[in-house]
């Protein structure tokens, strides 16, 4: 049989990407990002709809527990835990203002301290700074400002969990440029963050030992060198694709275009107000909505054709698309729709001062959202580059 040299052996490109499964197995993929984001968004819808701070750390809970299985390597999928730390100082600077800018307490609050005292004057009336601070006012920001917390977390999950520059692929030609716009923002805090990172590590292979305000000055200027780079990268990149040019469209189409819009968005705006209003004319509500969502439907339709666009290997929605996207819905109705479970039992008072209860039917659909962290499918793994190995003979 003939041998086979060192030579021979480095000819050979490395073998990269996963290997394909003999079984016959689906190989693992991404998923769609617009089902994680009709995933984050609709637990965001749930979490606005309660005030139950065991609810809340539930929908915490899962949320850790889905970006945890099924989020990837990429640099924007390293920075939740970012959002954390925005979401715990939206909880403390809601306490803080809760505290200063005092509403008095009632004989029944359980008094804990008392701030100066600021006198304000009379056009200044009805806000009072400083003074007595109760345990309810300060369990009622709390609780507030961790809803908010929680809505914040859902959008950090759904950048996290979901592919930006994927997502542009998906938007009507109409909505390209805006749609661009909007990732572009949206990927400025990944980006930030995979920027810090790398410069603290940088600092490390340095020897870099300084701590706290004096290591600032040696990470925030990096951080805004690289970031001024890449925008002027993003810049060039973006002038010559054309972006921004009005190419082939007559100023007729331009101008139908907007004419469709603008009645769309006024027939929306009027159709929400009159599902809202109970006392609006039966022609303000259903009709309405939808006759203002078939005219931008035909102004993103008219609009989409002067944008001529191309997608390569464009996004499967498949069967694990559908049950994340309705995992997340499901759980949103369920919380809306007031069945099996008392209302109150979603914004429990603080008068008296309790312990809420976890209502069954809330945290089930809180829970049936968490189902989206094995309905997904695993996301791929990085591709190892095999490196030859080179063999030395043995002197004969």
């Amino acid at each position: 049989m003939p041998r086979t040299t060192a030579s021979a052996q480095a000819a050979k490109p490395p073998v990269s990407g996963p290997a394909p499964d003999p079984g016959g197995r689906r190989l693992p993929r991404t998923l769609h990002p617009v089902a994680w984001w009709i995933w984050a968004l609709a637990l965001a819808t749930a979490v606005s709809r309660t005030n139950n701070p065991l609810l809340l750390f539930l929908v915490l809970a899962v949320l850790g527990y889905v970006i945890t299985m099924r989020r990837t390597e990429a640099p924007w999928a390293r920075g939740f835990k970012y959002y954390l730390y925005l979401a715990l100082t939206v909880v403390a600077i809601r306490v803080t203002f809760r505290a200063v800018f005092a509403t008095g307490i009632t004989p029944r609050d359980h008094f804990l301290f008392s701030l100066p005292h600021i006198p304000t004057p009379d056009w200044y009336a009805g806000i009072q700074l400083g003074g007595p601070v109760s345990l309810e006012a300060l369990l009622s920001a709390a609780t507030d400002g961790l809803r908010l917390a929680c809505m914040l977390c859902c959008i950090g999950a759904a950048n996290t969990l979901a592919n930006p520059k994927r997502a542009l692929r998906v938007l009507p030609g109409a909505l390209h440029e805006l749609g661009v716009a909007v990732t572009v923002s949206l990927s400025v805090a990944p980006q930030l963050v995979a920027s810090v990172q790398r410069v603290h590590r940088a600092r490390r292979l340095r020897a870099g030992r300084t701590k706290g305000l004096r290591a600032l000055r040696g990470i925030i200027v990096p951080v805004l060198e690289d970031a001024l780079e890449r925008s002027l990268r993003l810049a060039a990149a973006m002038d010559s694709r054309g972006y921004g040019r009005a190419g082939t469209a007559t100023r007729r189409s331009r101008r139908l275009t907007g004419a469709l819009m603008l009645l769309g968005m006024c027939g929306l705006c009027a159709g929400a107000y009159g599902l809202l209003d109970a006392t609006a004319p039966k022609l303000l509500g259903l009709p309405a909505l939808a006759a203002g969502a078939v005219l931008c439907v035909a102004g993103l339709r008219i609009g989409g054709r002067r944008v001529t666009r191309t997608t390569y290997r464009p996004d499967p929605w498949r069967g694990a698309e559908w049950a994340v996207a309705g995992c997340g819905v499901v759980s949103a109705v369920l919380l809306f729709s007031n069945a099996g479970f008392n209302a109150a039992e979603l914004n429990p008072s603080l008068y008296p001062l309790s312990w809420p209860t976890l209502p069954l039917v809330p945290a089930a659909a809180v829970l049936l959202a968490g189902t989206a962290g094995f309905l997904a499918p695993p996301p791929t793994a990085p591709a190892r580059p095999t490196v030859p190995v080179q063999r030395t003979e043995e002197p004969k």
